[in-house]
């Protein structure tokens, strides 16, 4: 029998989380991963075109090329692209003879227009790590913390309970104090999961996270329009007709009225354009999924943790409405699940207490490892019977485990 205690003791050690070497404070991500994509997108692909824009400048040069009468000196045309360029205003007849203009800005100020894109961007990221980060990398550390201790909490009471029932004269004695225990809720540490119902009546993370979105996607939506409004009425304007007749080459009568011009970079503008816009309508149905995602419930990390003696959320339905600060920090929690050592163990619990014949009778990690360390077969027959013939039919259960109240 002592063989027996030790191995049991020696599993029951090896079940034990070791003692964190570092903080987790470093590690932790307070960004879930398709927001950071998001992000990434929406700011690094105008940053991106407007090195291109900037290259494309810096390797041909001049920007425009006009025609400018065989008469003129080098410097007289070279004078003409750089007036075009500053005016960019296309002169034109219309079916009157009269002329009109058009003004050509939004090519010339394309790259400052992505900048100012890129910079609008990353505004909402910023809203969120300035105003929320701070309390959620609090409420981490604090939950992730609690999971592992609760875990470790599980595994010393079944010590514990191994070492009382190998000291113990009276197994009957011993098994009748462990039942009290099952009824009077000992093995229960509330802390985490008062804590947990305390923020499902909290908003505020939730509140920034929708107001970061509705950010993104507003500033989304005033790109798009500014693309089409203004890129698309100059979108086919490559060439154009520039006058430099203006203050003191007013009157001056050998000069032409209107010099043909064209822009020499118009179709890295054309693509500029068209990428900026695509790439920015697709984030849209993704940002609206991570919007949707606050309507229902992450339970998969909840449903793990069932079988602490403490987390029973969802056995009692204690969730209520998803949009809540709650349903934000469990996301999070899912995209630090690395951080969370004792997700893993308990995992392969869940698992192995879903394959087990007499799963009906393992409600908490206690029970499984209680099973694991022998305690089970030294439980008398009799009361096991007895326990039995007390419980309703309909629920089947033992006194051994106990139903959570």
């Amino acid at each position: 029998m002592s063989i027996a205690h030790t191995a049991a003791e020696y599993m029951l050690s090896d079940a034990l989380l070791p003692d964190p070497n570092g903080s987790r404070a470093k590690g932790l991500r307070l960004e879930l991963p398709r927001d950071r994509i998001v992000k990434f997108v929406a700011v690094g692909l105008p940053l991106f075109l407007v090195s291109l824009a900037f290259a494309r400048e810096f390797s041909t040069g001049s920007q425009i090329s006009c025609f400018s009468p065989g008469n003129f000196t080098g410097k007289q045309s070279a004078y003409v692209d750089a007036f075009c360029w500053d005016s960019l205003i296309h002169y034109e007849l219309d079916a009157t003879g009269n002329s009109t203009t058009k003004s050509l800005w939004t090519i010339k100020v394309l790259p400052y227009s992505l900048l100012v894109i890129a910079v609008a961007m990353y505004l909402p990221s910023l809203l969120w790590r300035y105003v929320a980060t701070s309390s959620l990398h609090c409420d981490l550390l604090f939950i992730i913390d609690e999971l592992d201790k609760s875990y470790n909490r599980s595994i010393r009471l079944v010590q514990h309970m191994v070492k009382l029932q190998q000291d113990s004269t009276d197994p009957k004695m011993f098994w009748e104090e462990f039942d009290k225990a099952r009824r009077e809720r000992y093995f229960e540490f509330p802390l985490l999961e008062r804590y947990l119902t305390c923020k499902q009546r909290s908003h505020y993370l939730i509140c920034t996270y929708l107001l970061k979105n509705l950010l993104l996607l507003l500033f989304i939506a005033a790109t798009c329009l500014y693309l089409v409004f203004f890129h698309a009425s100059v979108f086919f304007q490559d060439e154009f007709s520039c006058s430099i007749k203006t203050g003191l080459l007013r009157d001056e009568t050998h000069l032409p009225n209107l010099i043909p011009c064209k822009l020499v970079f118009f179709s890295a503008f054309q693509m500029i354009s068209i990428c900026n816009g695509g790439v920015y309508v697709l984030l849209v149905p993704v940002v609206i999924y991570s919007l949707l995602q606050l309507c229902q419930w992450d339970k998969r990390l909840l449903s793990v943790y069932e079988m602490l003696p403490a987390f029973d959320l969802l056995s009692r339905k204690m969730l209520t409405c998803p949009v809540n600060d709650l349903n934000i920090i469990l996301l999070f929690l899912r995209a630090n699940i690395s951080e969370v050592k004792s997700f893993s163990r308990m995992s392969v619990l869940c698992a192995l207490r879903n394959i087990t014949p007499n799963k009906q009778h393992i409600d908490t990690v206690v029970d499984f490892m209680t099973l694991l360390a022998g305690l089970e077969t030294s439980k008398p027959k009799h009361q096991a019977c007895a326990a039995g013939a007390d419980e309703n039919p309909s629920q089947p259960s033992s006194e051994f485990v106990g139903k959570r109240d």
